[in-house]
């Protein structure tokens, strides 16, 4: 059974940071380009960024360019957000989602699994 489990949203205040992490079983990770998206109530799914089987190739919204920082650790299966310079419209509840051999930007419906999400509310 394959099992995608996000952790580390919460609330965090204008500029602050906080770090997601996506932890995978189940899958050959290594095979599945992993993408985090976001959503508010009412409005699709968006990216936010993306990265590649063997992590060579990332990719980002442009509003978090220069803010966010995504990655990954093929051997723990893992895959992480590094958000900084947070902003009020980031938030959003985050997923990660895995799509096989998935390249570049794609979207959330044609992702063959993603996780439950994880709530991040930027605020004062």
């Amino acid at each position: 059974q394959v099992q995608l489990v996000e952790s580390g949203g919460g609330l965090v205040q204008p500029g602050g940071s906080l770090r997601l992490s996506c932890a995978a079983s189940g899958l050959t990770f290594s095979n599945y380009g992993m993408t985090w998206f976001r959503q508010i109530p009412g409005k699709e799914h968006e990216v936010v960024a993306g990265i590649a089987r063997i992590g060579d190739n990332t990719i980002y919204r442009d509003s978090v360019k220069g803010r966010f920082t995504i990655s990954r650790d093929n051997a723990k299966n893992t895959v992480t957000l590094q958000m900084n310079s947070l902003k009020p419209e980031d938030t959003a509840v985050y997923y990660c989602a895995a799509k096989f051999f998935g390249t570049g930007w794609w979207s959330f419906r044609t992702a063959n699994y993603c996780g439950q999400g994880t709530q991040v509310t930027v605020s004062s």
